[in-house]
């Protein structure tokens, strides 16, 4: 059964309680773990890609970012031990009902901050999938993560997170007139969902705020229930990660541009990056 804190791995925030405590209670990610597998069921193809990266690393594995259990259940189920990371109380909830459905004892369920954290170990890979590293919406967070990153890091670890490659179509499709974005069918119920899309941009900050209407239909495919989500993250072009990155002690072994890990190019659409501690 998956633990929620503690089960193999003692750690400790380096914020005091009482922040840790408003920071979880506040997180913007509560009002979506209802919804999150039916609205993201179509996001498949980078789960074998984290799963062999856990595999090939042998373990432990820390994933950050976890939500529902997306990819951690199925490394859990690959026999790797995985520690699985995020801030919304609500997603773990569903990450741990599905975890136990999976009989994963491998698989621990921590609620914390990435920004700022302590597990007494370090692991051998730490993922953050699903461009959850854009959810740190300044420079600052960003470069307290990667720090944070770097200490839990065993000597010869890596890092393996995705984003995606930002262009100028997004900033287009910004406005007061939701955009469709897909069709989608809950997994669990089967029922039928349409999803559009509300974006503005800060082109200063790089943040994107974006309100998500999801349509329900019913039988006749008439709109039965509508319900509103937001979310907010920030874009990163390619050679800020890759300064980034070099600048908070990585070095950069590889840049795949999608998770059959062919070379990034002009072309990709996703940056998958690969690194470890400097020295």
């Amino acid at each position: 059964m998956a633990q929620v804190q503690k089960t193999r791995f003692a750690w400790r925030s380096r914020s005091s309680w009482a922040e840790q405590s408003t920071q979880m209670d506040t997180s913007p990610y509560d009002d979506w773990a209802d919804i999150y597998d039916a609205v993201y069921s179509y996001v498949v193809e980078d789960i074998p890609f984290y799963v062999e990266e856990a595999v090939r690393s042998g373990g432990p594995v820390l994933e950050l970012g976890c939500g529902t259990g997306r990819i951690a259940i199925p490394i859990a189920q690959s026999g790797i031990d995985i520690v699985a990371v995020d801030s919304s109380s609500a997603m773990l909830e569903h990450a741990r009902s599905k975890a136990e459905s999976a009989h994963t004892p491998n698989l621990n369920l921590l609620q914390a901050d990435m920004r700022d954290f302590e597990i007494d170990t370090q692991f051998a890979l730490i993922i953050i999938p699903f461009r959850g590293f854009l959810s740190l919406l300044s420079v600052e967070d960003e470069m307290r993560t990667l720090a944070t990153i770097r200490r839990h890091l065993a000597p010869g670890g890596r890092l393996v997170f995705d984003i995606f490659v930002p262009d100028l179509s997004m900033m287009v499709q910004a406005g007061d007139v939701p955009y469709y974005f897909r069709d989608v069918i809950d997994p669990a119920i089967g029922a039928h969902m349409v999803i559009w899309n509300q974006a503005s941009y800060d082109a200063f900050s790089q943040v994107m705020s974006i309100r998500t209407t999801i349509e329900e239909l019913d039988d006749s495919g008439r709109v039965a229930s509508k319900m509103y989500r937001d979310f907010a993250l920030r874009y990163i072009t390619r050679w800020e990660m890759h300064h980034l990155l070099r600048t908070c002690g990585f070095d950069v072994l590889a840049l795949h541009g999608d998770f059959n890990r062919n070379d990034f190019d002009e072309d990709s659409t996703d940056m998958i990056w690969v690194a470890s501690s400097t020295g």
